[in-house]
């Protein structure tokens, strides 16, 4: 299944699973949840109107996506002590459930909000080929700003890394570039990189269950905001070393992706993409590939 490639990383940026109330806790990685509402909001949909079925096909948008993630770095944890409300003058603190406010003894409501500082992700996003190219559109020119996972988490450039790509699993294990903490050791030809998966990979046999995570969302409106749960598949894939990318690791993501896109082996095939030359008018949206 063909995929587009994205890269997450910002000072901070958090991914919760039962953030609510005075705690607001983060996963330490990149929560279905999140990613869905961020391409929800590039796409333009509201919260109340992000999950809604396509009125086509009964089928809710976003379903068909599976993501694999490639945990390059996992940050730390980093908690911030937040206050609301405190220093306001009477009846004008926060409000009770009754409509009234709270006395000048509670004004203050105390949360503590964790964050992930400086992370780095980079994921595989499959899915069928129109839904991809469309992602990629609204990303590149989005209704609403990306944000990871609250508001203030400003995502870095570039956000997209490349186009529906026919193997995007094989990019993350062998050519996209590797944002690590530290360089690799002298004299290791590999480096060990956590992958994140929806399903159980193939290719190691060994890789354990971790936990399940409940961050499938199954409705964005505020006052009925609802997941279910999923479970995550965890390894440990030896990279080649020679993928570190030194920080920023600006010079070598645009190297990647400014790089020719395979052929999608489809004899039909005439889109220019699909054999290695630029679209006709890179101001225009991109074109569906496979198109004869």
């Amino acid at each position: 299944m063909n995929g587009i490639l994205l890269r997450l990383a910002a000072p901070l940026m958090s991914f919760g699973e039962h953030a609510a109330f005075h705690y607001r806790d983060t996963l330490p990685f990149p929560s279905r949840s999140a990613l869905i509402g961020m391409f929800a909001a590039a796409d333009g949909r509201s919260r109340e109107e992000a999950l809604a079925p396509d009125p086509a096909t009964g089928k809710a948008p976003y379903t068909d996506l599976e993501f694999t993630v490639r945990v390059d770095r996992p940050g730390t944890r980093h908690t911030d002590f937040h206050t609301v409300g405190g220093g306001r003058g009477h009846q004008q603190g926060l409000h009770t459930s009754s409509g009234g406010h709270r006395p000048a003894e509670k004004s203050t409501l105390v949360s503590e909000r964790v964050y992930l500082a400086d992370a780095v992700f980079t994921l595989a996003v499959q899915g069928p080929d129109r839904l991809l190219e469309h992602l990629v559109h609204r990303l590149e020119q989005p209704a609403f700003a990306p944000y990871l996972g609250r508001r203030a988490c400003v995502p870095h450039e570039p956000l997209v890394l490349r186009s529906p790509h026919p193997d995007p699993v094989g990019e993350l294990l062998h050519h996209v570039p590797l944002s690590l903490s530290a360089p690799p050791r002298p004299g290791h030809s590999t480096v060990p990189v956590t992958f994140i998966w929806e399903n159980p990979p193939t290719h190691v046999p060994a890789a354990r269950s971790e936990r399940e995570v409940a961050d499938v969302p199954l409705d964005f409106t505020p006052t009925r905001r609802s997941h279910r749960t999923r479970r995550t598949w965890h390894s440990i894939e030896p990279l080649p070393a020679t993928l570190y990318a030194p920080p920023p690791a600006l010079t070598e993501l645009t190297a990647y992706i400014h790089q020719e896109t395979p052929s999608c082996d489809q004899p039909s095939c005439r889109h220019p993409r699909c054999h290695g030359d630029a679209d006709p008018d890179p101001s225009q949206p991109p074109q569906p590939r496979c198109a004869p």
